[in-house]
Parts: C-alpha cells; structure tokens; sequence
C-alpha cells in the first residue's frame, strides 16, 4: 500500500468517524501536488460521489487572497499601506466614529484596528438598510459599520473583525477601479484558477453542499450578508485551483516570484506577532517548525491551509460541514500529514 494509499484511509477513517460527508485534502510543495484527494459524498445521504473538482467555500481563508491582491497592488503604486481609508472615501467621514479616523490599508490587512467583530449572523444592519448591486452594498455596510460605536474598550494585540477586511477590499476596489470580484477573477486568470463567489450549489446543484452542525444540508440561497463580506470571506474554489495559489505563495517565500520579492512575501507571512498580512504564525510544538496557517469557517464548511517554509510543503483540508467534531477530525488528519511530510 502507497504512502498516499495509507493516508487516504486514515484520511477516510476520519471523514466517517467524525461525520463529515466530504473531505478533501492534498499536500504539495512548491512545484509538485504530493497528494490530493476527495473522499465521501457531496451531500449527505446521497449518491454523489466527492469528486476533485468540487469547489468548496473558502470562508476566512479567502483572506489569504485578499492580502495577496493588496500586496500586488502596493508593489504596483497603486495604493499604499499607509493610505487611510478616509483618503479615499472622504464622503463618509462626516458621519463615522472619529476613533476610525485614521485607520489604514496596513491597519485593516493585519487587524490591527481596534473595531468590533461582525460576521453574518448578526441581525443588523438588514438588507432593507443595505441597497444597491454587491459593490454599492459592501459601501453602505462599512458606511454604516464605522457610524457605530465601534472601538473595543480593552487594548488587544489583534482585533479579529471581518469588516477589516471589508475596508481593505473596498479600498482595492477604489485605487484600481475595479469590483472585488474583477480583482479576483484578473488573479485567477493570470494563475489559472477558477475563483469564484458564494455557494457553489448556487450556481450547479451538483456541486458540494454546506451542512451544519446538525448535518443538515444548505439548499441552494443567496445570502446577502455573505457578499457583504466578499473580501473577507465569500470565495469559493477547488481543491487542485487553491493549490495553485498556495503553491505560489511557496514560490514566492524561496524568492522564485517575478510579482512580489521573498522579502514582502516574508512579510506578509511573519512580518508581524501571531498575524501578518493575511496569515496567522506560530511554531509547532512537536516539530518545531515555523508555520504560516489560516482557517475558514463560513457556517457550513470547513478549510484549512498550514503552510511551512522550511520543508517547503503545505497541507490543505476543506470539508462541507462546520461543527466542533469534524473540525477536531481535520486537526488529526492534518497532525498526521505533517508527521508523514517531516512537518
């Protein structure tokens, strides 16, 4: 039996026991896809089978790419990390909490702005104070955000808030012109990676359904809240396509990028304790290694990627259900991977 056989099973063993209907993973290096695979049913108690190319939502992770999009963009002069939010939308200013005042690119990309947390199960603001097509609607979302009382009374390090990156992704879209979407979909094309936004059973049924933590399956919906948080949250993707991605960003930290140097891409994974730009760090505690890692947890899927510089591997786990067990089950099988992989 094959090293990647035996993962495979133990892998399988895993998506049983802690009931989690599909789960994906690979491991890969800079140049090579090691192992990937997609084991289980696309929907719970059906027949569809798990295939590679299933997309699957990123949730938090999709910060990753942002981060990568406002590093871009930086090195291309067209915005820089000490520009403020309110150079750019001074029209808001007026009516937002002064403590937002001076908040910049850098501040929002590594969350260090001391703002409240926020994520789509909140109840307000609601879609009948939130108007217009997606982009106009993030706009009024932060316009709204930043007229709340909205700064944390006790002093962090880090301030973990969605609409951080709400911020940024707005100001990306205003220094280039472009959508959030445009941006992305510009990215995938240039690595080629088919990027896209929401539930994949929005737009094919046959694609990976979320469950929840009671296993039940989310049926094709549009929600609003998630597009306001696009830039924080929204993608979707495969597995072998966000494997491309991350194999970039290993490109890019051995100084084998001609986008962005290994410097900024150092940076941009440690630059900064505990999170960077985009990219949480801590050193493993059995292998004593310097990980660089996220992971996402968009309500009814699970994604996580750890990546490690000096083995020059990186392991990625999405499955379709969010819950506490099957969150446990994907640290196992990525203890595992890391064992087999020297990580």
């Amino acid at each position: 039996m094959s090293h990647s056989q035996k993962n495979s099973s133990f892998a399988d063993s895993i998506r049983i026991k802690y009931k989690i209907p599909e789960l994906a993973y690979a491991v890969v290096s800079s140049d090579s896809i090691l192992e990937i695979q997609a084991l289980g049913y696309q929907r719970i108690n059906t027949n569809f089978k798990a295939k590679l190319s299933d997309k699957f939502r990123l949730g938090s992770i999709t910060k990753t790419i942002t981060s990568y999009l406002a590093t871009v963009l930086v090195k291309e002069g067209k915005i820089k990390w000490d520009t403020k939010f309110f150079d750019l939308y001074p029209e808001l200013k007026a009516k937002s909490n002064p403590a937002t005042y001076n908040y910049t690119l850098q501040d929002f990309i590594t969350f260090r702005a001391n703002i409240n947390t926020w994520s789509y199960g909140n109840d307000t603001p609601t879609q009948k104070e939130i108007k217009g097509n997606n982009q106009q609607q993030r706009y009024e979302f932060i316009a709204w955000f930043l007229q709340q009382e909205s700064s944390i009374a006790e002093k962090k390090d880090i301030y973990w808030s969605n609409p951080s990156y709400v911020a940024a992704g707005l100001m990306l879209e205003k220094a280039t012109g472009k959508t959030y979407e445009n941006l992305v979909q510009q990215l995938g094309k240039s690595l080629n990676i088919d990027f896209d936004f929401g539930q994949p059973n929005l737009k094919d049924i046959n694609e990976p359904w979320g469950h929840d933590e009671d296993l039940k399956p989310e049926g094709p919906a549009l929600n609003y809240k998630l597009n306001w948080l696009s830039s924080a949250g929204n993608i979707n993707v495969s597995l072998p396509d966000y494997c491309k991605f991350i194999q970039m960003q290993l490109r890019g930290l051995a100084g084998k990028s001609k986008i962005v140097t290994a410097k900024e891409f150092n940076r941009m994974h440690y630059g900064l304790p505990e999170f960077s730009f985009g990219w949480n760090s801590e050193i493993n505690e059995k292998s004593k290694l310097l990980y660089s890692f996220h992971n996402g947890n968009p309500g009814t899927f699970l994604t996580k990627v750890y990546l490690c510089e000096s083995i020059n591997k990186a392991f990625i786990i999405f499955a379709n259900v969010q819950a506490e067990e099957p969150d446990k089950g994907l640290m196992f099988l990525l203890d595992e991977l890391q064992k087999k992989y020297g990580g």
